[in-house]
């Protein structure tokens, strides 16, 4: 297995970890950041694993099923704290992470 069987996976663990980075940049722009430190740093690991699940899943590397399970761990708890935010930054990165968490469920089942 390996990049084109997990082509909808990779996709989404990228987008994903794109929007993490604009929403936890986005982030730092908000009027209370203190308020907004638990996203950020949830939007920074969330990034971080998805580029390594995507990474790992174009390599054909057989770690990349474990390493989805955890994504869409990370990926939920994401989205669910970007969910509590008000903004079109969070609300996008929310929706993104939810998807790329159903996902890398997918892929590592």
């Amino acid at each position: 297995m390996g990049y084109h069987e997990w082509k909808s996976c990779i996709d989404s663990c990228l987008a994903c970890a794109a929007v993490c980075n604009y929403c936890a940049s986005s982030c730092t722009k908000e009027e209370d950041i203190q308020m907004m430190a638990h996203c950020i740093d949830l939007d920074m690991q969330c990034a971080s694993v998805c580029y390594t699940a995507a990474q790992l899943m174009s390599m054909g590397s057989p770690h990349a099923k474990v390493l989805c399970g955890i994504c869409a761990e990370i990926c939920d708890a994401c989205g669910t704290e970007c969910g509590k935010h008000n903004t079109s930054h969070c609300e996008e990165c929310a929706e993104a992470c939810l998807h790329c968490a159903q996902e890398c469920r997918k892929m590592a089942a």
